[in-house]
């Protein structure tokens, strides 16, 4: 391999900056260490009788599971109502603000509304509860401090234990999401496997991923038909059949004979190839002189 340009090379940004900061394999293993014991401390204190109630209440939904949050809790809240999608479970995240602007039209009586706050004291959050229970959603609050404001004002609540934020100030929360985001994708695989859902199923909402393609897709749904192919005959001249070769999109010409009975391809690195041979020979030779058979 070649050596990156002088200016590029990243081998020892050190010694050309004198104020470039370091971290420690050993800080960083720590890190790594502590953030492990957080959610060792969340595995061993979750009350699995909550999760119980919470699961089969998702479950057991005749509408739409809602999930609503504000900043990192919002994005976790917001994955987690996709994944459910993804099983084929009806969901939506409902944003707090757009809710009190029109969108808790969307709420019904048979609705669940899963709210997502670290602290439960979330402004938008307290707001927005009311205003759903005048619309006689069911309300689950996902919390994880005990005896909060939103807990008490819902008709569940699941305490997320967190010993404490991985961050130095104990305020960043990066060890609360993480649970969050454990939490939720646990849940979302109890339902998936309570429901019974067949590999076929999920990958009916996964077409264009490769569970889908593997098992939706046949060959008759991703081929080309024959007036999408590059065809040619073998006695056709290479230089007549370069708007075929390129404008197809397959990289080669399907070399037939009068029946369509294929006799060889001729691709487009055989003709970077053969001009290279040939020269200006190329414009005399025929595509069944040089095709592969």
């Amino acid at each position: 391999m070649g050596s990156l340009p002088p200016s590029l090379d990243l081998s020892s940004p050190s010694s050309k900056n004198p104020h470039h900061k370091h971290i420690s394999e050993t800080t960083l293993l720590n890190l790594f260490k502590s953030q492990q014991d957080h959610l060792n401390y969340f595995f061993q204190n979750l009350d699995l009788s909550q999760t119980l109630s919470f699961t089969e209440t998702l479950l057991n939904s005749r509408g739409t599971i809602f999930f609503s949050g504000v900043g990192k809790s919002g994005f976790v809240a917001h994955k987690i109502s996709q994944t459910l999608v993804s099983l084929g479970i009806r969901s939506s995240f409902l944003s707090p603000l757009d809710a009190l602007h029109g969108d808790i039209g969307a709420l019904s009586s048979a609705d669940v509304l899963v709210l997502f706050s670290k602290s439960g004291s979330t402004e938008e959050l307290l707001r927005l509860v009311p205003c759903a229970r005048a619309k006689e959603v069911y309300l689950i609050s996902v919390t994880s401090v005990s005896n909060n404001a939103l807990a008490n004002a819902c008709d569940m609540n699941v305490l997320l234990p967190l010993e404490r934020e991985l961050c130095p100030f104990d305020l960043a929360p990066v060890t609360s999401t993480a649970i969050q985001m454990v939490f939720g994708d646990t849940v979302a695989i109890a339902l998936m496997e309570a429901r019974n859902l067949t590999k076929e199923q999920y990958a009916a909402n996964h077409p264009a991923g490769r569970i889908g393609k593997s098992l939706i897709f046949k060959v008759k749904d991703v081929m080309k038909k024959q007036d999408e192919l590059p065809v040619c005959k073998e006695g056709d001249f290479i230089m007549d059949q370069l708007v075929e070769l390129t404008s197809k999109g397959c990289g080669c010409l399907l070399v037939i004979d009068e029946e369509y009975h294929l006799l060889g391809t001729f691709t487009d690195g055989d003709l970077r190839r053969t001009l290279k041979a040939s020269g200006e020979a190329i414009f005399k030779l025929t595509v069944g002189e040089m095709c592969n058979r």
